[in-house]
């Protein structure tokens, strides 16, 4: 590794732990539009069918756009197809 690439590398691993990591705790139902979030709980009612696979992508829309952040920085990190879900959120 030349003295370029070993700087990039350096900057690059001091980027990522100058970056705030947010982990949630979600329950999801399926009625009304509601979002509650307490400490690392976060309650999220959507009007989704939970028969289509639009439900984890509107969560990650509204869970973006209550941050103020991409939704490229939130994830859904276990519970894909449970109503229990753990949400990571970069910042």
């Amino acid at each position: 590794m030349n003295g370029l690439q070993n700087r990039s590398l350096i900057k690059f691993k001091q980027n990522i732990f100058l970056k705030k990591l947010l982990i949630y705790n979600v329950q999801v139902k399926f009625a009304k539009e509601f979002l509650e979030i307490r400490d690392k709980q976060i309650n999220i009612e959507i009007k989704s069918n939970p028969d289509k696979r639009e439900v984890n992508k509107e969560i990650i829309k509204k869970l973006a756009k209550y941050f103020g952040v991409s939704t490229a920085v939130v994830h859904i990190k276990s519970g894909h197809k449970s109503q229990q879900k753990i949400i990571e959120i970069i910042q």
